[in-house]
C-alpha cells in the first residue's frame, strides 16, 4: 500500500478484513499531515456532480482574475498541466455529468453505510454525525442554481429540499444566518477526520498491518510485466500486489514505470476554531464563497479554495483572507477577530481532469492498482474505495461498476 492517507488506510482496513497481509508505505512519519487531516470531514452523497462540469472552465477563468477568489491556476510552462487543462475542458460536458452522477452517488452512499459500521467496529467516537448538509445561498441566482441540483438529486433517488431562510433556521437553530435560502441534503453527514484517521490506524496496527514510515517510493523493480518490488528510502518492499494511494504525489510515484497519470494538486486551506461564537449542528457550504463549514469534536472547521499550483504547500494569505471575510456575510455573529492566532492548514488534493477518481488495475502492470484522484472527496469516498480495492485484491467483482474509473481511461 503506497500512501497512508484516508484512501490508503481504508484500503488497508478492508484488505485486512478479507485476510490479506498488508504493509503501508508512507512518505511521512506516524504523525504525518496527510490531505485527509485538514479536510472538511463531510460525507456527501449530494456531491454527485464531478468537478469537470459545464460552465466550470468559464467560471474558473473569471475567478482567476481575483486575488481572493476560491479558484486559481498558477500559469507555468508545464506539459502535464497543459494536458490536464485540455482534458478538463474536454470532460466538462453535460453528458459527462449525466454518466458520472450515478457512479458518484453510489460510491458516496456506500461510504455512508460503511461509516455507520466503522463507528461501531472501531469502538470509539470520531464524531460521525448524520445531520445532513446545508447549501447556504446569499443570492437568488445561487439558490436557483442549487435548486436545479436538488432536482437532479431527486431524480437520482436522493433527498433534497429547497428551503426559505426561516425553514433553514428550523433545520439548524444553533446559528444565526443571513441568507436568501438554502438547499438541504438530509442524507449527508460529517465526522472529525483527525480522530477517524487515528482510530483507523490503531485498528490496523492491532490487526497486524505493518507500517513503513518515512519511506518514499523512489523506484520499482519489474520483471515480465509485473512489479516485484518497491524501492524506498527504507529499503525494498516485495509484494504480490501494489496499491497506489499516494494522493497528489501519485503521478510522480509511477513515472519511472512509464505511466503518465493525468493529475494536478489542488491546494486547499482550513482553520479550526476551538471556541467559535456559535456552533452549528449541521455542516454547510457557503455557496457563492465556495467555503465549507463543519462542526467537529475539535471545534468549528472552515475551509476552502482550489489552487492548482503544483506540489506546493505554501500559503496564499489573500486567499485565506477571502475565506475568512466570507464567513460573517453568512453568519453575522462571526467577526474577523474570531480568527486571530488560529493556525492555517494547507493540503494538496489529488485532482483528475474529469473529476472522477482513479480506481482499478493498470494495464501496463497488472499487479498495480490505482486508488487515487479523489480530489475534495477523499473522506467521503474512502470506505467505498477501500472496499472496492479489497474485492479487486481478492479477485471478487466489486459491488459498484468501476469501468469509468479506470486509471488508463486517458490513454
Amino acid at each position: 500500500m503506497v500512501g497512508g492517507g484516508v484512501i490508503g488506510l481504508c484500503t488497508a482496513y478492508y484488505a485486512m478484513k478479507q485476510g490479506h497481509r498488508v504493509t503501508v508505505i508512507e512518505r511521512g512519519g506516524p504523525a504525518h499531515d496527510s490531505c485527509s487531516l485538514g479536510n472538511a470531514g463531510m460525507i456527501v452523497p449530494s456531491h454527485f456532480i464531478p468537478l469537470a462540469a459545464p460552465g466550470m472552465v468559464a467560471l474558473g477563468a473569471k475567478m482567476m482574475l481575483r486575488p481572493r477568489s476560491p479558484f486559481y491556476v498558477r500559469p507555468r510552462p508545464d506539459a502535464d498541466l497543459i494536458r490536464w487543462g485540455a482534458l478538463f475542458a474536454k470532460s466538462a460536458t453535460a453528458a459527462h455529468v449525466a454518466n458520472s452522477a450515478p457512479i458518484l452517488r453510489d460510491l458516496h452512499l456506500a461510504s455512508r453505510a460503511r461509516y455507520q459500521e466503522l463507528a461501531r467496529d472501531l469502538g470509539d467516537d470520531f464524531g460521525f454525525t448524520k445531520n445532513g448538509l446545508l447549501m447556504l445561498c446569499k443570492t437568488q441566482s445561487a439558490l436557483q442554481e442549487e435548486a436545479h441540483t436538488a432536482e437532479m438529486a431527486c431524480k437520482l433517488g436522493m433527498e433534497a429540499k429547497v428551503l426559505t431562510p426561516l425553514e433553514t433556521a428550523r433545520v439548524d437553530p444553533e446559528i444565526t444566518m443571513d441568507i436568501a435560502g438554502s438547499v438541504y441534503f438530509p442524507q449527508d453527514g460529517h465526522l472529525t477526520p483527525q480522530i477517524f484517521i487515528e482510530r483507523l490506524t490503531k485498528a490496523l496496527e492491532a490487526g497486524g498491518v505493518s507500517f513503513l514510515w518515512g519511506a518514499e517510493v523512489t523506484g520499482w523493480g519489474t520483471a515480465s510485466g509485473r512489479i516485484v518490488s518497491a524501492r524506498t528510502d527504507a529499503g525494498e518492499v516485495a509484494a504480490d500486489e501494489y496499491v497506489l494511494a499516494g494522493g497528489a504525489w501519485s503521478p510522480r510515484t509511477v513515472r519511472d514505470l512509464g505511466i503518465r497519470l493525468p493529475m494536478q494538486a489542488g491546494k486547499g486551506y482550513s482553520l479550526t476554531l476551538p471556541k467559535p461564537p456559535q456552533t452549528p449542528r449541521v455542516c454547510s457550504i457557503l455557496m457563492e464563497a465556495r467555503v465549507a463549514v463543519t462542526p467537529m469534536l475539535s471545534g468549528l472547521r472552515i475551509g476552502g479554495t482550489m489552487e492548482v499550483t503544483g506540489l506546493d504547500l505554501s500559503i496564499s494569505w489573500p486567499r485565506v483572507d477571502g475565506i475568512l471575510e466570507s464567513v460573517p456575510k453568512y453568519f453575522p455573529r462571526f467577526a474577523p477577530g474570531d480568527f486571530e492566532n488560529v493556525p492555517v492548514w494547507s493540503g494538496l488534493r489529488p485532482c483528475s481532469p474529469d473529476g472522477m477518481p482513479y480506481v482499478g488495475r493498470f494495464d501496463r502492470y497488472r499487479n498495480l492498482i490505482a486508488a487515487t484522484g479523489h480530489a475534495m472527496m477523499g473522506i467521503s469516498l474512502g470506505p467505498a474505495t477501500g472496499e472496492i480495492l479489497a474485492d479487486i485484491l481478492s479477485d471478487h467483482a466489486p459491488k459498484i461498476d468501476i469501468g469509468a474509473l479506470s486509471p488508463d481511461r486517458f490513454h
